[in-house]
């Protein structure tokens, strides 16, 4: 099956074509100025392209379904629902911080917590072993001195944007932080294809990402 991701919940605009579990062609760029309006479908073309298929040839559609930013998750499910209703593809979601600890199974830590940045002391946070065993599910933390410190003994990653501000206040001796990772549609296309294959499908009409908390905006003066 031919899939095209999209992980659109970060800085990174990010966008992969896979064969089943392979991947194809990854085009993205992290931005600071969140260009995902303009760059999202570019990139799109830009990794059909690349992989030398059209978007007739796709067989679904995957997308990284947060938390993160607001405007940029619904520029990516307002895409990835366009594709499904535009060529009768199905949609998989797979949550946006599987993909932060995905590249980083298997390396000899104990466990894998992925921190995306929710503004002030607080994140989105989810936690795995080291080897991709969920022990708790997506949420938001409000980061003290004492969170995790029941990993104080163990080799702890933490991974995302969301990892500076937890290197600044956490006293873990063991941990290793790496704030300069962003969610990337490459480490989607495991558990989407998984996804596909159990028939884990989104419905299309009703499909909202995962936002956690409500959005707010500020009144100009």
């Amino acid at each position: 099956m031919k899939i095209l991701h999209l992980e659109t919940s970060s800085k990174n605009c990010s966008v992969a074509i896979a064969k089943d579990e392979e991947l194809l062609c990854l085009c993205e760029e992290a931005s600071e100025n969140y260009r995902h309006s303009e760059d999202l479908h570019k990139f799109v073309k830009w990794a059909l392209e690349g992989a030398e298929i059209e978007m007739e040839d796709l067989d679904a559609i995957g997308i990284g379904k947060g938390p993160g930013s607001y405007t940029g998750l619904r520029i990516g499910a307002a895409s990835a629902k366009g594709f499904c209703f535009g060529l009768n593809l199905p949609l998989v979601a797979v949550d946006s911080l599987d993909s932060l600890a995905e590249p980083f199974l298997n390396k000899d830590y104990d466990f894998i917590i992925p921190l995306v940045d929710a503004r002030r002391m607080e994140v989105y946070c989810k936690i795995f072993d080291g080897k991709g065993k969920e022990i708790s599910a997506t949420e938001p933390k409000i980061l003290d001195e004492n969170s995790f410190s029941q990993y104080k003994e163990s080799k702890v990653l933490f991974v995302g944007d969301g990892a500076q501000k937890a290197s600044e206040i956490l006293n873990l001796k063991n941990a290793d932080y790496q704030p300069n990772k962003y969610p990337s549609a490459e480490y989607l296309i495991k558990k989407g294809f998984q996804a596909i294959q159990n028939k884990n499908y989104e419905d299309v009409a009703y499909f909202e990402p995962l936002y956690l908390k409500p959005f707010h905006t500020t009144k100009k003066k």
